[in-house]
C-alpha cells in the first residue's frame, strides 16, 4: 500500500468514495491509488490506534460486510450505533447502481451503561433496487428495497471536534478612565473657579484698602 507524499491530504467526496474507490474494489477494477487499507472494522476500537499512520487525521478503510443488524457494530470495548437515515449517492453514469452512506457513533462500554464518544464512522455501500436486480430492468428506476452489491464496504472514521460555545464579551465602557478624566476636568474647573473667586475677593479687599487710605490722606491734608 502506498503513502501520500508530505503536504497531500486524502479528502475525497462522497461520489469519489463510492464510484472511484468502492465500486472498482467490488468489481475488481484498478483503483486510482492503493492508499486505503483492508481491515475488519469490528476488531478495532477508535479509542485505540487504527492500523497505519497515527497522525490523528481521518481514516479510510475497506472492510468486509458485517453480517446481521446493520444498525449496530460490536467491537471489543464498545459498539458503533447507527444514527439518522441513510443518504443515497447517485451518479448518472452508474444508474441504476447507487451508493448509500450510513452514519455511526461509537459508544464505549456495554449497553445500557455505554457512554457516547466523539468518534464518527460513515459506512459506504454499493446498492441496487431489489426489483431491478431480480428482473434485470436496467432502464426502469423502480422503487423498492435496496440490495447491497459485493462484500466490501468503505469506512470513513474520524473524531468530531468538540463544540465550543462562542462567548460574547461586551466591551464595557471604560468608566474609570472616562470618569477620572472628567473628574479631573471638573476638579480643574472648580479649582480655577475657586482660584479666580479668591483672586477677585483679594482684589476687592485690596481696592477697598487703597481707597480708604487715599480718603484718609485727603482728610489729613485738609486739616492741615
Amino acid at each position: 500500500m502506498s503513502k501520500l507524499p508530505p503536504g497531500f491530504r486524502f479528502q475525497p467526496t462522497d461520489e469519489e468514495i463510492v464510484f472511484q474507490y468502492l465500486a472498482p474494489k467490488i468489481f475488481s477494477c484498478p483503483l486510482p491509488a492503493s492508499i486505503i487499507p483492508e481491515i475488519s472494522i469490528s476488531k478495532y476500537d477508535p479509542c485505540r490506534e487504527f492500523p497505519g499512520d497515527s497522525d490523528g487525521k481521518d481514516k479510510y478503510f475497506f472492510s468486509n460486510k458485517e453480517p446481521g443488524n446493520r444498525s449496530s457494530r460490536a467491537t471489543e470495548d464498545g459498539y458503533w450505533k447507527g444514527t439518522g437515515s441513510d443518504k443515497r449517492i447517485i451518479y448518472r453514469k452508474w444508474k441504476p447502481i447507487m451508493g448509500t452512506k450510513k452514519t455511526f457513533v461509537f459508544h464505549k462500554g456495554k449497553h445500557p451503561r455505554a457512554s457516547r464518544t466523539d468518534w464518527i464512522m460513515h459506512e459506504y455501500r454499493i446498492t441496487i433496487y431489489g426489483n431491478i436486480a431480480s428482473n434485470s430492468q436496467q432502464g426502469k428506476n423502480c422503487q423498492g428495497s435496496l440490495i447491497q452489491i459485493g462484500n466490501w464496504v468503505l469506512c470513513h472514521v474520524f473524531k468530531k471536534k468538540p463544540s465550543t460555545k462562542t462567548e460574547v464579551y461586551v466591551d464595557r465602557p471604560r468608566f474609570c478612565e472616562f470618569m477620572k478624566s472628567e473628574l479631573e476636568d471638573t476638579s480643574s474647573s472648580s479649582c480655577a473657579s475657586s482660584s479666580s473667586s479668591n483672586l477677585c475677593s483679594d482684589h476687592s479687599s485690596f481696592s477697598s484698602e487703597v481707597s480708604s487710605n487715599a480718603a484718609n490722606e485727603e482728610t489729613s491734608r485738609r486739616n492741615v
